[in-house]
């Protein structure tokens, strides 16, 4: 996914504010789900909401206003309830700036775990290209 940084993803210094890399995760999981088949809409009518459990984000070096982005995200594991997503994100130059894994885990409309069932589990399996 490529995405070009405007003021708004940056604090006074034009630096992308740490917090908006979570924004560009979940941007880039979105579309890696419904490059499968998979649009959140649907699977919440289907009553499984993915949570995250757990983020991981490092910063390796700053993106600035005006940069254009290249975010790749890849499958890391899969279980009957857990995605684990990797995330890595390179400036126009190539140079890795930030690396992030995001567990997310999939629970019910009452906030339980519960299997994502198996055809969404082979969807996101990490051989699944």
């Amino acid at each position: 996914m490529q995405k070009t940084i405007f003021y708004h993803d940056t604090d006074c210094g034009g630096v992308v504010y740490y917090g908006n890399y979570l924004k560009f995760f979940e941007e880039a999981r979105t579309l890696y789900m419904q490059e499968r088949g998979y649009s959140v809409p649907d699977l919440m009518k289907q009553g499984l909401f993915f949570v995250v459990a757990r983020q991981e984000v490092e910063y390796k070096y700053p993106v600035r206003y005006g940069d254009i982005i290249d975010i790749d995200t890849k499958i890391a594991e899969v279980s009957d309830i857990k995605i684990v997503f990797e995330n890595t994100i390179k400036n126009q130059s190539g140079k890795l700036c930030t690396k992030g894994k995001t567990t997310l885990v999939c629970v019910n409309a009452q906030g339980m775990p519960t299997p994502m069932g198996v055809n969404v589990k082979t969807a996101m399996a990490p051989n699944n290209p």
